[in-house]
């Protein structure tokens, strides 16, 4: 470990924003997080964050990087923030400027979803793959995409943002005024709603606590025909975009984590079924349908090991 530099990831979320210290893909110490919504403005929140880092590199002097994972549109090369999802006054903030002027160190932001990616490429279950797609499911659904060997960001820095794929031409419209979003079906909301509506089409009040992703998977487990036939649905519908995905891309697995994807085997067998219905054989033979190794640490995972990269560090395997 002495010989390895350190870096710190910062996780910011929607409610709070998260600080570890990472040797690798492991977190050795932690700070304290802090709630977003407890700050008036971008610059009371960036002179927060700064004082927890100071702390952590006080007891940690040997790190060498910093990386922040966010939840919107950012501009990686200038770390710029666009928009956050469910954070106000966000809007073209220079956050890597702010942070690298303040710390005189490396530091790069990047989209959160990005970060689980690269955390799996990197250190986790894609790791020594060149093509891959990750997915992580959550409120709502985020990707992120790895070919020939790279991180794949678009013109704008937009990339891999599957959960905005239509599975449905004259769909529910979403957000940003797309048809038939992924997001908008398979998203922990979503789905609780729609299985709400299921139960009640076949006589069955159920409230919206007992149609939760986690609820839906205890219930399917103990053979609650209706739960069964909800994940179906649900696996059929991330089929079609996985699908859509593998044609273009000809990735070698596809990784999916977050928080739906904990329902395990009730999910990924009928997701794997419905999806190879929809691919030829030299596509099926040779893709992966893979559990996500790391859980709620994969952006700050992520963003610590981009952040020493992209500072010229090459950690060894």
């Amino acid at each position: 470990m002495a010989e390895t530099p350190l870096s710190i990831g910062v996780d910011f979320g929607g409610t709070s924003v998260k600080f570890g210290v990472l040797y690798r893909s492991n977190i050795i110490d932690q700070a304290p997080a802090i709630s977003t919504p407890d700050f008036d403005g971008p610059d009371a929140l960036i002179e927060a964050m700064l004082r927890v880092i100071g702390d952590l590199r006080d007891r940690h002097p040997r790190v060498e990087a910093i990386g922040v994972g966010v939840p919107g549109f950012v501009h990686f090369e200038k770390g710029i923030v666009h928009n956050l999802t469910n954070v106000p006054g966000w809007t073209a903030i220079p956050l890597k400027k702010k942070l690298s002027d303040a710390t005189n160190l490396p530091v790069i932001v990047e989209n959160d979803a990005n970060c689980m990616a690269y955390a799996e490429w990197k250190r986790g279950a894609g790791r020594g793959l060149n093509h891959l797609i990750a997915l992580t499911l959550g409120t709502g659904v985020g990707g992120g995409v790895v070919a020939n060997g790279k991180m794949v960001r678009g013109a704008q820095f937009g990339a891999g943002e599957i959960g905005q794929m239509s599975i449905d031409w004259q769909g529910r419209r979403g957000a940003y005024g797309n048809l038939g979003a992924l997001e908008d079906y398979v998203g922990n909301n979503e789905i609780a709603a729609d299985a709400r509506q299921t139960y009640g089409e076949g006589g069955l009040e159920r409230h919206l606590p007992d149609c939760t992703p986690a609820s839906l998977a205890k219930a399917a487990l103990n053979g609650d025909e209706t739960a069964l036939a909800i994940w179906d649905g649900i696996a059929a519908k991330l089929a079609t975009a996985i699908m859509n995905c593998c044609w273009l891309l000809n990735p070698q697995a596809v990784i999916i984590g977050g928080g739906v994807a904990k329902a395990g085997d009730i999910l990924f067998n009928p997701l794997t079924a419905h999806l190879y219905a929809q691919l030829s054989a030299p596509f099926k033979e040779h893709l992966m349908i893979l559990p996500a190794r790391f859980g709620n640490e994969a952006g700050m995972v992520g963003a610590a090991a981009l952040a020493l990269e992209e500072s010229g560090v090459v950690l060894q395997p």
